[in-house]
Protein backbone atom coordinates (compact mmCIF):
# COMPACT_ATOMS: atom_id res chain seq x y z
CA UNK A 1 0.00 0.00 0.00
CA UNK A 2 0.73 3.09 -0.61
CA UNK A 3 1.94 5.82 2.37
CA UNK A 4 0.43 8.49 1.92
CA UNK A 5 -2.66 10.21 0.62
CA UNK A 6 -2.48 11.38 -3.04
CA UNK A 7 -4.83 13.65 -3.89
CA UNK A 8 -3.09 15.83 -6.66
CA UNK A 9 -1.04 14.40 -9.55
CA UNK A 10 0.21 17.26 -11.27
CA UNK A 11 2.77 16.12 -14.24
CA UNK A 12 4.92 18.69 -15.44
CA UNK A 13 6.23 15.91 -17.74
CA UNK A 14 3.17 15.55 -20.24
CA UNK A 15 0.70 17.43 -21.35
CA UNK A 16 -2.71 17.65 -19.51
CA UNK A 17 -5.83 17.05 -21.34
CA UNK A 18 -8.63 16.51 -18.84
CA UNK A 19 -9.07 16.61 -14.94
CA UNK A 20 -11.84 14.81 -13.35
CA UNK A 21 -13.32 14.94 -9.96
CA UNK A 22 -10.54 11.38 -9.20
CA UNK A 23 -8.77 10.94 -12.81
CA UNK A 24 -6.11 13.65 -14.83
CA UNK A 25 -5.78 12.46 -18.06
CA UNK A 26 -2.24 13.09 -19.53
CA UNK A 27 -1.39 13.00 -23.45
CA UNK A 28 1.09 9.96 -23.50
CA UNK A 29 1.53 9.75 -27.66
CA UNK A 30 -0.71 10.59 -30.39
CA UNK A 31 -3.08 7.20 -29.78
CA UNK A 32 -2.12 6.48 -25.67
CA UNK A 33 -4.01 8.29 -23.12
CA UNK A 34 -1.93 8.45 -19.29
CA UNK A 35 -5.24 8.03 -16.83
CA UNK A 36 -3.93 8.58 -13.37
CA UNK A 37 -6.31 8.06 -10.37
CA UNK A 38 -5.65 10.03 -7.56
CA UNK A 39 -7.02 9.02 -3.42
CA UNK A 40 -9.46 12.70 -4.23
CA UNK A 41 -13.17 11.26 -3.44
CA UNK A 42 -16.52 12.83 -4.48
CA UNK A 43 -20.26 12.46 -2.93
CA UNK A 44 -23.17 13.89 -4.52
CA UNK A 45 -21.19 15.02 -7.40
CA UNK A 46 -19.14 17.70 -4.46
CA UNK A 47 -15.33 16.90 -4.40
CA UNK A 48 -14.38 16.46 -0.57
CA UNK A 49 -10.96 18.64 0.35
CA UNK A 50 -9.06 15.49 1.71
CA UNK A 51 -8.61 12.00 0.15
CA UNK A 52 -8.74 8.90 0.85
CA UNK A 53 -5.55 6.59 1.51
CA UNK A 54 -5.18 3.94 -1.49
CA UNK A 55 -8.40 4.62 -3.12
CA UNK A 56 -6.92 5.58 -6.61
CA UNK A 57 -4.65 2.40 -6.18
CA UNK A 58 -7.70 0.21 -5.45
CA UNK A 59 -9.64 1.97 -8.48
CA UNK A 60 -6.73 1.33 -10.96
CA UNK A 61 -5.65 -2.42 -9.73
CA UNK A 62 -9.57 -3.65 -9.57
CA UNK A 63 -10.30 -2.15 -13.24
CA UNK A 64 -7.15 -4.23 -14.62
CA UNK A 65 -8.39 -7.27 -12.70
CA UNK A 66 -11.76 -7.42 -13.90
CA UNK A 67 -10.44 -6.40 -17.64
CA UNK A 68 -8.01 -8.65 -17.88
CA UNK A 69 -8.71 -11.59 -15.35
CA UNK A 70 -12.52 -12.06 -15.25
CA UNK A 71 -14.15 -10.36 -18.25
CA UNK A 72 -12.51 -11.98 -21.27
CA UNK A 73 -13.62 -15.19 -19.90
CA UNK A 74 -17.29 -14.15 -19.21
CA UNK A 75 -17.71 -11.61 -21.71
CA UNK A 76 -16.65 -13.50 -25.55
CA UNK A 77 -15.62 -10.28 -27.76
CA UNK A 78 -15.51 -7.58 -25.40
CA UNK A 79 -12.99 -4.59 -26.25
CA UNK A 80 -11.25 -2.44 -23.94
CA UNK A 81 -8.94 0.46 -23.92
CA UNK A 82 -6.38 -1.09 -21.05
CA UNK A 83 -2.53 -1.27 -22.70
CA UNK A 84 -0.84 -1.77 -19.27
CA UNK A 85 -0.07 -0.55 -16.15
CA UNK A 86 3.69 0.10 -16.57
CA UNK A 87 4.68 2.90 -17.02
CA UNK A 88 6.59 2.75 -21.07
CA UNK A 89 10.39 4.15 -20.17
CA UNK A 90 10.05 6.24 -23.02
CA UNK A 91 8.16 8.81 -21.33
CA UNK A 92 9.80 12.08 -20.20
CA UNK A 93 9.15 11.70 -16.19
CA UNK A 94 11.39 12.07 -13.02
CA UNK A 95 11.82 9.40 -10.23
CA UNK A 96 9.60 10.85 -8.36
CA UNK A 97 7.11 11.58 -10.96
CA UNK A 98 6.66 7.32 -11.81
CA UNK A 99 6.96 6.26 -8.16
CA UNK A 100 4.07 8.80 -7.40
CA UNK A 101 2.51 7.04 -10.60
CA UNK A 102 3.21 3.22 -9.21
CA UNK A 103 0.12 1.55 -9.49
CA UNK A 104 -2.65 4.34 -10.04
CA UNK A 105 -2.07 4.40 -13.60
CA UNK A 106 -3.01 3.06 -16.79
CA UNK A 107 -1.52 3.29 -20.19
CA UNK A 108 -5.07 3.01 -22.73
CA UNK A 109 -5.96 3.40 -26.52
CA UNK A 110 -7.67 6.65 -27.28
CA UNK A 111 -11.10 6.64 -28.50
CA UNK A 112 -13.78 8.55 -29.47
CA UNK A 113 -15.96 8.79 -26.39
CA UNK A 114 -20.06 8.16 -25.92
CA UNK A 115 -21.19 10.99 -24.20
CA UNK A 116 -23.65 8.83 -21.80
CA UNK A 117 -22.88 6.67 -18.52
CA UNK A 118 -24.41 3.09 -19.08
CA UNK A 119 -25.62 2.80 -16.08
CA UNK A 120 -27.09 -0.70 -15.27
CA UNK A 121 -28.90 -1.14 -11.75
CA UNK A 122 -30.16 -4.93 -10.93
CA UNK A 123 -31.95 -3.57 -6.96
CA UNK A 124 -33.75 -0.41 -6.64
CA UNK A 125 -31.93 1.60 -4.64
CA UNK A 126 -30.92 5.29 -4.22
CA UNK A 127 -31.89 7.88 -6.78
CA UNK A 128 -33.86 4.83 -8.73
CA UNK A 129 -35.59 3.96 -5.08
CA UNK A 130 -36.59 7.74 -4.85
CA UNK A 131 -37.98 8.36 -8.24
CA UNK A 132 -39.88 4.90 -8.01
CA UNK A 133 -41.96 5.93 -4.84
CA UNK A 134 -42.70 9.42 -6.48
CA UNK A 135 -43.38 8.33 -9.89
CA UNK A 136 -43.47 4.70 -10.13
CA UNK A 137 -40.81 4.81 -12.60
CA UNK A 138 -37.18 4.17 -12.79
CA UNK A 139 -35.46 6.95 -15.58
CA UNK A 140 -38.75 7.10 -16.70
CA UNK A 141 -39.43 3.36 -17.18
CA UNK A 142 -42.58 2.02 -15.38
CA UNK A 143 -41.97 -0.14 -12.96
CA UNK A 144 -44.31 -3.21 -10.60
CA UNK A 145 -46.20 -1.83 -8.02
CA UNK A 146 -44.97 -3.12 -4.39
CA UNK A 147 -41.40 -3.16 -5.07
CA UNK A 148 -39.20 -2.99 -1.50
CA UNK A 149 -36.01 -0.72 -1.20
CA UNK A 150 -33.04 -2.38 -2.45
CA UNK A 151 -35.33 -5.57 -4.01
CA UNK A 152 -34.05 -7.08 -7.21
CA UNK A 153 -35.52 -6.10 -9.97
CA UNK A 154 -37.90 -8.64 -10.88
CA UNK A 155 -37.36 -9.14 -14.61
CA UNK A 156 -33.88 -8.88 -13.66
CA UNK A 157 -31.13 -5.52 -14.23
CA UNK A 158 -32.53 -2.66 -16.25
CA UNK A 159 -30.59 -0.11 -18.59
CA UNK A 160 -31.11 3.08 -17.32
CA UNK A 161 -28.38 5.53 -18.91
CA UNK A 162 -28.01 9.05 -17.72
CA UNK A 163 -25.65 11.89 -19.29
CA UNK A 164 -22.21 12.74 -19.08
CA UNK A 165 -21.70 16.00 -17.80
CA UNK A 166 -18.87 18.06 -17.62
CA UNK A 167 -17.09 19.15 -14.35
CA UNK A 168 -18.62 20.88 -11.71
CA UNK A 169 -22.29 19.77 -13.55
CA UNK A 170 -24.85 16.97 -12.07
CA UNK A 171 -25.57 14.41 -14.56
CA UNK A 172 -29.09 13.84 -15.57
CA UNK A 173 -30.93 10.65 -15.66
CA UNK A 174 -32.26 9.94 -19.15
CA UNK A 175 -34.56 7.19 -20.60
CA UNK A 176 -32.55 4.31 -22.84
CA UNK A 177 -34.83 5.95 -26.04
CA UNK A 178 -32.67 9.60 -24.61
CA UNK A 179 -29.71 7.57 -24.73
CA UNK A 180 -30.23 6.66 -28.41
CA UNK A 181 -30.60 9.87 -29.17
CA UNK A 182 -27.40 10.83 -27.97
CA UNK A 183 -25.45 7.84 -29.28
CA UNK A 184 -27.24 7.33 -32.35
CA UNK A 185 -29.28 4.31 -33.78
CA UNK A 186 -26.19 2.11 -34.89
CA UNK A 187 -24.66 2.09 -31.66
CA UNK A 188 -27.62 2.34 -29.00
CA UNK A 189 -28.78 -1.14 -29.02
CA UNK A 190 -24.93 -2.89 -29.23
CA UNK A 191 -24.02 -0.35 -25.82
CA UNK A 192 -27.34 -1.42 -24.05
CA UNK A 193 -26.75 -4.93 -24.62
CA UNK A 194 -22.85 -5.00 -23.91
CA UNK A 195 -23.81 -2.80 -20.56
CA UNK A 196 -26.27 -5.76 -19.39
CA UNK A 197 -23.58 -8.45 -20.45
CA UNK A 198 -20.96 -7.25 -18.22
CA UNK A 199 -23.09 -6.13 -15.55
CA UNK A 200 -24.40 -9.87 -15.36
CA UNK A 201 -21.54 -11.69 -15.48
CA UNK A 202 -19.87 -9.08 -12.88
CA UNK A 203 -23.00 -9.36 -10.60
CA UNK A 204 -22.33 -13.59 -10.59
CA UNK A 205 -18.31 -13.39 -9.92
CA UNK A 206 -18.82 -10.90 -7.32
CA UNK A 207 -22.08 -12.55 -5.65
CA UNK A 208 -19.84 -15.79 -5.48
CA UNK A 209 -17.16 -14.22 -3.44
CA UNK A 210 -20.01 -12.77 -1.14
CA UNK A 211 -20.68 -9.21 -2.73
CA UNK A 212 -24.03 -8.16 -4.25
CA UNK A 213 -23.44 -5.89 -7.40
CA UNK A 214 -26.37 -3.79 -6.88
CA UNK A 215 -25.62 -1.41 -9.53
CA UNK A 216 -22.66 -0.22 -12.30
CA UNK A 217 -22.06 2.87 -14.70
CA UNK A 218 -19.66 2.07 -17.45
CA UNK A 219 -18.82 4.26 -20.41
CA UNK A 220 -17.99 3.36 -23.76
CA UNK A 221 -15.76 4.63 -26.53
CA UNK A 222 -15.48 4.12 -30.02
CA UNK A 223 -12.73 2.48 -32.65
CA UNK A 224 -13.64 4.70 -35.69
CA UNK A 225 -10.96 2.40 -37.84
CA UNK A 226 -13.01 -0.76 -36.67
CA UNK A 227 -16.66 0.62 -35.81
CA UNK A 228 -16.21 -1.44 -33.11
CA UNK A 229 -17.50 -0.49 -29.03
CA UNK A 230 -14.98 -0.23 -26.34
CA UNK A 231 -15.32 -0.37 -22.66
CA UNK A 232 -13.47 2.36 -21.06
CA UNK A 233 -12.61 4.08 -18.28
CA UNK A 234 -12.65 2.63 -14.35
CA UNK A 235 -14.83 -0.50 -14.63
CA UNK A 236 -16.97 -2.15 -11.61
CA UNK A 237 -15.26 -0.23 -8.81
CA UNK A 238 -16.17 0.86 -5.49
CA UNK A 239 -16.40 4.52 -6.90
CA UNK A 240 -18.66 3.28 -10.03
CA UNK A 241 -20.83 0.61 -8.47
CA UNK A 242 -22.59 0.10 -5.10
CA UNK A 243 -20.96 -2.97 -3.55
CA UNK A 244 -23.12 -4.74 -0.46
CA UNK A 245 -22.28 -7.74 1.38
CA UNK A 246 -24.38 -10.63 0.72
CA UNK A 247 -24.22 -12.15 4.27
CA UNK A 248 -25.85 -9.31 5.12
CA UNK A 249 -28.61 -8.93 2.47
CA UNK A 250 -32.05 -7.77 3.49
CA UNK A 251 -34.84 -5.93 1.59
CA UNK A 252 -36.47 -3.33 2.77
CA UNK A 253 -34.06 -1.58 4.34
CA UNK A 254 -30.34 0.43 3.17
CA UNK A 255 -27.90 -1.93 2.97
CA UNK A 256 -24.22 -1.98 4.81
CA UNK A 257 -21.63 -1.59 1.62
CA UNK A 258 -18.06 -1.92 0.01
CA UNK A 259 -17.90 1.91 -1.68
CA UNK A 260 -18.49 5.28 -0.71
CA UNK A 261 -22.16 4.58 0.21
CA UNK A 262 -21.00 5.13 3.92
CA UNK A 263 -19.31 8.38 3.18
CA UNK A 264 -22.33 9.91 1.20
CA UNK A 265 -24.51 9.07 4.78
CA UNK A 266 -22.11 10.61 7.11
CA UNK A 267 -22.60 13.52 4.76
CA UNK A 268 -26.08 13.56 4.82
CA UNK A 269 -26.10 12.62 9.10
CA UNK A 270 -24.11 15.87 9.43
CA UNK A 271 -26.16 17.89 7.41
CA UNK A 272 -23.06 18.73 4.63
CA UNK A 273 -24.53 16.76 1.69
CA UNK A 274 -23.51 18.78 -1.72
CA UNK A 275 -21.88 21.26 0.71
CA UNK A 276 -18.61 22.76 -0.62
CA UNK A 277 -15.17 22.67 1.32
CA UNK A 278 -16.15 19.74 3.54
CA UNK A 279 -13.42 17.46 4.99
CA UNK A 280 -13.41 13.86 5.84
CA UNK A 281 -12.46 13.12 9.82
CA UNK A 282 -9.49 10.95 10.38
CA UNK A 283 -12.39 7.85 11.52
CA UNK A 284 -14.11 8.67 8.17
CA UNK A 285 -10.86 8.65 5.90
CA UNK A 286 -9.90 5.34 7.30
CA UNK A 287 -13.35 3.53 7.52
CA UNK A 288 -13.52 4.70 3.57
CA UNK A 289 -10.39 3.65 2.72
CA UNK A 290 -11.32 -0.10 4.93
CA UNK A 291 -14.25 -0.58 2.50
CA UNK A 292 -12.42 -0.27 -0.53
CA UNK A 293 -9.12 -2.28 0.70
CA UNK A 294 -12.19 -5.06 1.59
CA UNK A 295 -13.70 -5.10 -1.40
CA UNK A 296 -10.69 -5.39 -3.61
CA UNK A 297 -9.83 -8.31 -1.63
CA UNK A 298 -12.58 -10.28 -1.98
CA UNK A 299 -12.87 -9.43 -5.74
CA UNK A 300 -9.66 -10.39 -6.69
CA UNK A 301 -8.74 -12.82 -3.94
CA UNK A 302 -5.39 -11.07 -2.95
CA UNK A 303 -4.10 -8.10 -1.01
CA UNK A 304 -3.66 -4.65 -2.57
CA UNK A 305 0.09 -5.39 -1.54
CA UNK A 306 0.28 -8.65 -3.06
CA UNK A 307 -1.21 -7.10 -6.50
CA UNK A 308 1.16 -4.33 -6.90
CA UNK A 309 4.42 -6.68 -6.23
CA UNK A 310 2.96 -7.82 -9.53
CA UNK A 311 4.34 -4.54 -10.93
CA UNK A 312 7.22 -3.56 -12.61
CA UNK A 313 9.54 -1.70 -10.34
Amino acid sequence: MTSSIVTGIDLQSLPLVAKGKVREIYEASPSTLLLVASDRISAYDVILDNGVKDKGTVLTMLTNHWLNTVLPEHVPGLKHHLLSLNIPPTLSLSPEERQRLRGRSMIVNKYRVFPIEAIVRGYITGSSWTEYKNKGTVHGLPQPSGLEQCQAFPGGPIYTPSTKAPLGEKDQNITPDQAREIVGEKYADKIEDLALNIYRAAHTYALDRGIILADTKFEFGLDEKTDEIVLIDEVLTPDSSRFWPADDYAPGRDQESFDKQYLRNWLTSQGLKNKEGVSMTEDVQAQTSAKYLDAFQRLTGETLDQALAKLEK
